[in-house]
């Protein structure tokens, strides 16, 4: 019974954050739809698809680097030791 508890919230909380992530697509879209009528709809485009790129790599190249390091540094003290 824990189980199928478990498996019905596990499914409630994927339905709601399925719901509050389309919201930002339509920002976006709405943002691109204001910018057609001046031509620019590809230089726009492509510079938010860059933007969203860079955010969406930014920590995780971070997180790596920070990583990165503590191992390297954890090494070179337990070859000291």
């Amino acid at each position: 019974m824990q189980k199928l508890k478990g498996l019905v919230l596990l499914c409630f909380f994927w339905v709601i954050a399925n719901i509050s992530a389309s919201a930002q697509c339509a920002m976006c879209r709405a943002t691109l739809e204001t910018n057609v009528s001046n031509g620019s709809e590809t230089v726009l485009s492509a510079n938010l698809n860059f933007g969203i790129l860079y955010l969406f790599a930014a920590p995780y190249i971070i997180i790596a680097a920070v990583g990165y390091f503590w191992f390297r540094n954890s090494r070179k003290t337990k070859n000291n030791h």
